[in-house]
């Protein structure tokens, strides 16, 4: 499978919401809504990038450089094509992106328990801080956030 990714904007929401309401599950309280996307799109310093196979966009992230400072805002892959790859291209095309544009700090925010964390730290991240409660489930469940960094710098 051939994925190129490629700049997005808000008449690519449709696909960010797909994409975001079948990785992650409600249970969990991590997905935005339309709007809070909507919303961030036209700040400056923000990107959306898409993950496209040449029939189907299959990911996306959204991040935000501004004042020597990159974050890493949502990272999501169609579940059915997720472990190809694809996470650590649209995270490499951030780290990357971020270095280019002079971010020097770089980091990002995952739930606890989140599989993705495996793919940050591979990356060089390193957990620097713990948020307690800071997601609040469908159910009323509330879960830490945990905050990482990436320490390496070329």
């Amino acid at each position: 499978m051939t994925v190129r990714l490629v700049e997005g904007g808000a008449d690519d929401l449709d696909c960010v919401m797909e994409i975001m309401g079948s990785a992650f599950p409600a249970r969990y309280g991590e997905s935005w809504t339309r709007s809070q996307c909507a919303g961030i799109l036209p700040m400056t310093g923000v990107r959306l990038i898409l993950a496209r196979t040449e029939k189907d966009c299959v990911g996306f992230s959204l991040y935000r450089t501004i004042a020597g400072d990159s974050e890493l805002l949502l990272l999501a892959v169609d579940p059915r094509v997720q472990r190809k790859g694809i996470g650590r291209k649209l995270l490499g095309h951030f780290i990357d992106d971020a270095r280019a544009n002079g971010a020097e700090r770089v980091h990002l925010e995952v739930r606890d328990g989140n599989a993705a964390t495996r793919l940050y730290e591979s990356a060089g991240f390193v957990q620097v801080n713990r948020r307690r409660n800071y997601y609040r489930g469908k159910s009323g469940a509330q879960f830490d956030a945990l905050t990482f960094v990436l320490t390496t710098k070329e």
